[in-house]
């Protein structure tokens, strides 16, 4: 079978309050001695990989996030570039299934200083997505490196160096802006399930006449696994397994949903009792936009339970086995920092952070997170709050450096 495709940081609730940031940070730099060893080639010799090229900020990845972080750096005249590894920006919305369309209206969906083309309420599509994103770069002439694709992020204890491709980059502030999408999640039941059994990730979905004939079975009830399994449920049988995350109306009260919810997403921040409370249950699923149960039955798609083991190389959905020819995955992702070589991690994997300020490195920030301080942080009409609060801060301590003092292991919040 072949699948394609302590913490350190103490905050009070107060959000003026500094950060204080682990003690082995030192104002110019890490002691290598707090370092994981490198291991891979990433200690080739800079001499074989040809110039160093130094910035004073680098941003990594040139999808929205990294995108809205570069506007305001630009409007800074900051000395900066954006690392990415596409051959053309917005090449991760073009990759992705070809009916796919935002849940959120093209009203909610600009970057900082151009609105998305469209009228209001239309729901744009991936490829409308990335020409916008493609647009934005060349509207604000934004100094974008395509094909650079980043193999590791260390710190040689005075300059943070990236590696991409055969070209090496040193700088005293990055920014990872690399979403919260990385790595497709499939379940281990996968390996498990007859070898005759076509599998794909939604993230390798394109359209139904990519996938062999024959019944489909799709995994996550989600936002993503409804909307291809009304797709394929008009040529084939279709299956979705997985319990319902809840359902939220296109419109409501005659305006569309995001009208009422999008000044709650702007004010549900981690500090607020709300922000906490949408957080801890989202970790239940999203709730579906716009399609209800009763959409999916009408479309005459069978829905099933949670896939919970195999029998014979068969799934099985609740307590029953099922015989498609093809599974898609709609089970989300998995973050993948494998390529940072600093402890910036924490218990789960994900960054320690507070608003995008690393709590271990200073100097480093991250961009486009899921609830990195806000509900919409990681959508497209959200990540500008967040960049604009990011691009303050690396100005604010390369004002300190210019100054000729030392940047502080303590950086304020402000909201």
């Amino acid at each position: 079978m072949r699948i394609k495709g302590s913490d350190p940081l103490k905050v009070d609730s107060d959000p003026n309050v500094g950060l204080q940031v682990s003690p082995f940070v030192q104002a110019g730099g890490l002691s290598r001695s707090h370092l994981p060893p490198m291991p891979f080639s990433t200690d080739t010799p800079r001499s074989r990989l040809g110039r160093v090229e130094r910035f004073e900020t680098i941003v990594i990845g040139g999808g929205q996030a990294g995108l809205a972080v570069g506007h305001y750096l630009a409007s800074d005249d900051a000395d900066f570039v954006i690392l990415d590894g596409a051959s053309r920006i917005g090449d991760s919305w073009r990759r992705r299934w070809d009916s796919l369309r935002l849940f959120t209206p093209a009203a909610y969906s600009g970057l900082p200083g151009m609105p998305f083309p469209a009228p209001p309420a239309h729901l744009p599509d991936k490829d409308e997505v990335a020409d916008y994103l493609t647009r934005y770069a060349e509207r604000f002439d934004l100094p974008v490196r395509l094909d650079a694709a980043v193999r590791s992020l260390d710190h040689d204890g005075g300059r943070f160096v990236v590696h991409a491709g055969d070209h090496v980059y040193e700088s005293d502030q990055v920014v990872v802006a690399t979403g919260p999408f990385q790595r497709p999640k499939v379940p281990a039941i996968s390996r498990r399930l007859a070898p005759e059994i076509h599998q794909v990730h939604s993230s390798d979905y394109h359209n139904p006449l990519e996938l062999p004939d024959g019944p489909v079975l799709l995994v996550g009830a989600g936002n993503s696994g409804a909307q291809i399994a009304l797709e394929l449920a008009r040529s084939r049988k279709v299956w979705l397994a997985g319990r319902s995350p809840g359902y939220l109306p296109r419109r409501l009260f005659g305006r569309d949903l995001f009208d009422w919810v999008w000044p709650v997403m702007n004010r549900a921040t981690t500090d607020s009792v709300l922000g906490r409370h949408i957080r801890k249950r989202s970790q239940r699923g999203d709730q579906r936009i716009g399609i209800p149960e009763g959409a999916l039955a009408g479309a005459g798609i069978n829905r099933v339970g949670r896939l919970v083991d195999e029998r014979g190389g068969l799934p099985v959905c609740g307590d029953i086995a099922i015989e498609p020819s093809t599974i898609v995955w709609c089970t989300g992702f998995d973050p993948d920092y494998r390529w940072i070589r600093l402890p910036v991690l924490n218990e789960r994997g994900k960054p320690s952070h507070r608003r995008g300020i690393s709590s271990a490195v200073n100097g480093l920030y991250f961009s486009g997170l899921r609830f990195q301080y806000r509900l919409s942080s990681s959508l497209i009409g959200g990540v500008g709050e967040d960049a604009v609060f990011v691009a303050a801060q690396i100005g604010r301590r390369a004002s300190i450096a210019e100054s000729g003092r030392t940047p502080t292991t303590s950086i304020a919040v402000r909201a």
